[in-house]
């Protein structure tokens, strides 16, 4: 049996989600994402060092992170970690980091003004405010 690799990421959202539908229609919302964290340098300094990846989201889950995430908010994924390589317009080959979620958790509390989240989110198993002490690690 062939496994993938699993990922767990706490960070926040590098990008407004955007949110397509298949021909067949299934729901497809794709966003950027960064995690963290501190390091310190040969020399005695504070280094921040972030790891990006793009989040990409089906069918309910991918309808509640287009609904509910915006620009800097914080989030917990989890999901499957895909890693592939592809050739740009410009002939030069990039490499992209993908997490296939499949459970996504607002961390942030909803906000009743401003743009983007509007009052509590929807009632769903993968959406919902979490507090610290309620994360699996």
């Amino acid at each position: 049996m062939v496994g993938h690799i699993r990922i767990i990421v706490i960070g926040r959202v590098g990008t407004d989600p955007e949110m397509r539908y298949s021909a067949q229609g299934v729901a497809r919302t794709t966003f950027r994402f960064a995690s963290s964290r501190y390091v310190n340098t040969p020399g005695g300094e504070r280094q921040e060092e972030t790891e990006w990846f793009t989040v990409v989201a089906f069918r309910q889950l991918a309808e509640q992170a287009n609904q509910f995430l915006v620009k800097g908010q914080r989030a917990y994924v989890e999901g499957r970690l895909h890693s592939r390589s592809y050739e740009a317009n410009d002939g030069k080959a990039r490499f992209v980091n993908e997490i296939v979620a499949d459970r996504i958790l607002f961390l942030d509390r909803a906000s009743t003004s401003g743009p983007g989240v509007e009052g509590s989110p929807a009632p769903a198993p993968e959406a919902g405010q979490v507090e610290a002490e309620d994360l699996p690690f």
